[in-house]
């Protein structure tokens, strides 16, 4: 038997159900959407999540998708699935809450005595953790801007989580991710292996689900939970990111794509007025990738516009 949250699970059988957190100003309860799927086979128990930004659906649909055609009784180990972490900022279509306008990708491991989105946080260090041995969480660029496929393998938890970055299979492993407070970080603070996977945004596209959903079925081969070898490169590139953010308002036009590689000094951007004046321009600091691009054409001072991946070296598998 496998239990997370409300949920007891027997071996070969799935289950769904709500591990609470709230409930809504109109009586609806809130909380974190689950899948089980319990293989008859001891093996891991992996977490697989996405929507901590709600704008961000290709990992959503991924999860759906390779839970619903997983076999349990082929399966080795337990499949947690998270399609949606955080339903308000769904509901809103938004990055941050429509609750409490946070953003739930910095503020783990959360306050069970805050607002909503700090609760949520807390109930997933509380109840979910404990219950899994890792953890791949989904993201796109949202609907702000497209994010080059890429994972992130948080620094000083490479020895931990080197592996499961390798076998999402892109190309690009950006390291570190300065930024705290992301559902990785308590995870990997509890020992257990868990990397950040990134690809696409701007919009829903298919051929983002099917990134997601390629690494989502890598990653549980490399575990050993279904039958087949996964498949890994002979050499990935290990990035460092950099964000430019603007000094002018305006109407933003990027003249380079995510993934696209780039030379200093490089125009990847300009900013103008309404009456076609250029206010900014956005050069590249150094040699490089660009791994992010907005896709929102309204700027303003201090917004995200570019993210720029430095190269660190490469990494052999």
């Amino acid at each position: 038997m496998y239990s997370i949250g409300p949920l007891t699970v027997a071996p070969g059988e799935r289950a769904q159900g709500l591990i609470p957190v709230g409930t809504s100003t109109y009586g609806v309860e809130l909380g974190i959407p689950l899948i089980v799927v319990n293989g008859t086979e001891d093996g891991p128990v992996l977490c697989v999540d996405a929507g901590v930004h709600g704008d961000e659906y290709d990992g959503q649909e991924a999860i759906r998708r390779v839970f619903a055609e997983i076999d349990p009784a082929t399966l080795r180990g337990t499949l947690v699935g998270i399609p949606c972490m955080n339903t308000p900022a769904f509901e809103a279509a938004a990055r941050t809450s429509g609750l409490d306008h946070l953003n739930l990708n910095r503020i783990f491991p959360g306050d069970a005595d805050g607002s909503y989105s700090l609760r949520l946080a807390a109930t997933f260090v509380e109840q979910v953790v404990p219950a899994i041995d890792a953890l791949v969480d989904l993201h796109t660029g949202g609907t702000f801007g497209e994010i080059a496929p890429l994972v992130i393998l948080q620094g000083g938890y490479e020895e931990l989580a080197t592996d499961l970055a390798l076998a999402a299979g892109h190309e690009l492993v950006w390291k570190g991710g300065k930024w705290g407070g992301t559902v990785r970080h308590p995870t990997l603070a509890a020992g257990k292996p868990a990397i950040t996977i990134e690809a696409g945004g701007g919009t829903y596209r298919e051929a983002n689900v099917q990134l997601h959903i390629h690494s989502i079925r890598n990653i549980v081969r490399q575990l050993g939970m279904i039958d087949g070898e996964a498949k890994l490169r002979d050499t990935y590139t290990a990035v460092s990111g950099t964000f430019a953010r603007s000094k002018a308002g305006g109407f933003f036009l990027g003249h380079a794509e995510p993934g696209e590689t780039c030379k200093e000094g490089d125009l990847i951007a300009h900013i103008v007025d309404h009456y076609g004046n250029t206010l900014e321009e956005v050069r590249a600091p150094q040699d490089g990738i660009v791994l992010w691009v907005r896709r929102i054409r309204t700027v303003r001072p201090g917004d995200e516009v570019v993210i720029f991946g430095e190269v660190q070296g490469e990494i052999r598998a």
